[in-house]
């Protein structure tokens, strides 16, 4: 058991599997087909991101290093909480980018989306937590691997 505290931007409780990414996620092209075919599920079609690419990220905890693309990040993150396919989580472990807050708060706010955000967790977390890995995410920023 590892355990890691971050910088709480969204709080909440969690405990479920993590999903894991080595590279920046670009929310356009991992989210694009399941926002556009109304998908049930966020199935990443990211085929340059190789950690995500086919994983069905709904309800994990997505830990990556950053967002990355264009400027429709944060509406594409908006979108799929207000379908109800989001991440339960997006674990950073660096700095939040703007894009991927903005979106996290407009889902918070006018979606009233559980989705939890922490950032800051560190280059250790990434190197420790792997996909399929059990965490547990606590309302202070604490990030559990079990």
């Amino acid at each position: 058991m590892k355990q890691f505290k971050g910088r709480v931007l969204a709080s909440g409780a969690f405990v479920g599997e993590a999903v894991v990414t080595h590279q920046g996620v670009n929310t356009l092209a991992s989210f694009q087909k399941a926002v556009v075919g109304n998908k049930k599920t966020a199935v990443i079609s990211d085929q340059g991101n190789k950690d995500l690419f086919g994983l069905d990220v709904t309800g994990k905890a997505l830990c990556l290093p950053l967002t990355i693309g264009s400027t429709t990040g944060g509406l594409v993150i908006q979108t799929i909480c207000a379908m109800g396919i989001a991440p339960a989580a997006f674990l950073f472990s660096e700095h939040i980018d703007s894009l991927a807050g903005s979106g996290i708060v407009l889902a918070r706010i006018w979606e009233n989306s559980p989705v939890i955000a922490i950032d800051q967790l560190g280059k250790e977390f990434l190197e420790t937590v792997k996909t399929s890995d059990r965490i547990e995410i606590k309302e202070d920023g604490t990030v559990i691997i079990l």
